[in-house]
């Protein structure tokens, strides 16, 4: 069987962590936490928009589209992002086929503070299989972190939850598949993104958040991932019982992402106008 995309991503990031190990040592980079910008409650945040939040996300690349957005200035982006209104921004910051970095989440995080307590919270999207991945992170500046389940055993997933919540952080634990769903919310997962993306072809399949909602569970905050291009979508997940959407590339592309965003949350001028 030939190796899924998912698996060669994770193998690289495997190297990644090793190089990163090396240059700077586990208690160095604790030692950094002393010194990063306090968090906020990221779920919290997104509720704070109730009954339906945006996770705007900063994406150059990705393995099926190649390039989307690779000269874009991160900060800029995430400050025309909260200034339309995102409670949330996702920064990719795997290098290889994203081509993000974790300069792109601290530009994104430092643009977004000038905005005091109402600035949206800054996520950590990458491939995290590591705790000094999730203290790395903080160390950075995120708010909080991914947790992919399809790239972790149960013991790796609750593992990393503990870590991420002994720095004040509650992850966003993405799930793609009803095992996957059963095994966020036995490993005790409070926020789940459904992602529409299978992640070994990256193929997408919109009604998948639909089918895996019910299964989220009383109290959880349930996010829709991937597929998400216009205002019917999100108004589609809200109806499933979805409590956000992620966008990433229908925001990267537009020429007006301040605009395009608004559109999403049914704030256009053309909505307001009626």
């Amino acid at each position: 069987m030939s190796e899924t995309i998912l698996e060669r991503i994770v193998a690289r990031r495997r190297e990644d962590i090793r190089e990163a190990k090396r240059q700077t040592p586990f208690a160095e980079l604790r030692a950094r936490l002393d010194d990063a910008p306090a968090a906020i409650d990221f779920a919290g945040r997104l509720r704070q928009d109730a009954p339906m939040a945006v996770i705007a996300e900063i994406k150059r690349a990705s393995p099926s589209k190649g390039d989307i957005a690779p000269c874009i200035d991160a900060g800029a982006q995430a400050l025309a992002y909260a200034e339309a209104g995102a409670a949330g921004i996702s920064v990719l910051t795997e290098p290889a086929w994203f081509k993000g970095t974790l300069q792109d989440m601290r530009d994104a995080r430092n643009c977004v503070d000038a905005l005091g307590e109402v600035r949206p919270g800054v996520l950590r999207k990458d491939f995290i299989i590591d705790e000094y991945q999730v203290v790395e992170a903080r160390a950075w500046g995120a708010d909080t972190v991914l947790l992919i389940v399809a790239c972790l055993d149960d013991a790796a997933l609750r593992g990393l939850l503990d870590v991420s919540r002994a720095l004040g952080m509650e992850p966003l634990v993405e799930v793609a598949n009803a095992n996957e769903m059963d095994r966020g919310v036995k490993a005790g997962a409070q926020f789940i993104g459904v992602n529409n993306r299978d992640l070994r072809d990256f193929s997408v399949d919109p009604a998948n958040a639909e089918r895996l909602a019910g299964m989220a569970g009383e109290g959880v905050l349930l996010a829709a991932l991937s597929g998400i291009s216009e205002r019917a979508d999100v108004e589609r997940y809200e109806r499933a019982g979805a409590q956000a959407v992620l966008v990433g590339e229908t925001l990267m592309r537009a020429e007006d992402p301040g605009e395009k965003l608004r559109e999403l949350l049914g704030h256009d001028r053309g909505a307001d106008a009626r």
